[in-house]
């Protein structure tokens, strides 16, 4: 069986791409990340991507698979885009959210888009893979599910928050779905042949 690291430290994420991932997987055992965090210093959603799944791929000798991802607002010219996870500065999922409200009291358009770029790392071979999910900044806070900035974003076409979603019909319509299952028959054909 075909071994792919997950280059990833954040438990929400694992648990979400492994149910992503679970009707392409046939003969890969996905793996949990266990190295040390690589300094995300890249200046797009690809490069940290890539970063990540490079340092996951070296640290461990075999083809691991990362995402970037993050909320861009258009009203804020992307922000936070990859700044996402540390936009109050704790890496704390509330403090971000709250401060993203508070960023955008006042402001009618509230224009969004979840964004996730999926890289795959397997020796010198590299494939990197965008996927986004438009939609708005709601006002407040709503839903129990997911984690980040779902609670306050409603997809382009729904009534509900990306938070009130059951989190299998959030896995078939995410960023994060869209990005992964479009990388995912690359990771197959390389792995299996």
């Amino acid at each position: 069986m075909a071994t792919l690291v997950l280059a990833t430290h954040n438990a929400h994420k694992v648990e979400e791409l492994r149910r992503i991932l679970a009707d392409g997987l046939e003969g890969i055992d996905l793996v949990a990340y266990d190295g040390p965090d690589p300094v995300e210093d890249g200046d797009s959603f690809e490069a940290n991507a890539l970063i990540k799944a490079r340092a996951a791929a070296a640290h461990t000798g075999l083809p691991a698979i990362a995402d970037d991802s993050g909320i861009a607002v258009d009203a804020l010219e992307g922000a936070p885009g990859i700044h996402s996870a540390r936009y109050a500065k704790t890496r704390v999922d509330a403090d971000n959210v709250a401060l993203l409200l508070r960023n955008l009291e006042g402001v009618a358009d509230r224009r969004a888009s979840f964004i996730c770029v999926a890289a795959f790392v397997h020796g010198d071979y590299e494939h990197v893979v965008r996927g986004e999910w438009p939609g708005e900044v709601l006002n407040e806070r709503r839903g129990e599910h997911g984690f980040g900035y779902d609670p306050i974003f409603r997809p382009e076409g729904l009534d509900v928050s990306s938070a009130e979603l059951a989190p299998e019909e959030k896995d078939r319509l995410s960023h994060r779905s869209r990005a992964f299952r479009a990388i995912l028959p690359i990771v197959r054909e390389k792995l299996l042949g």
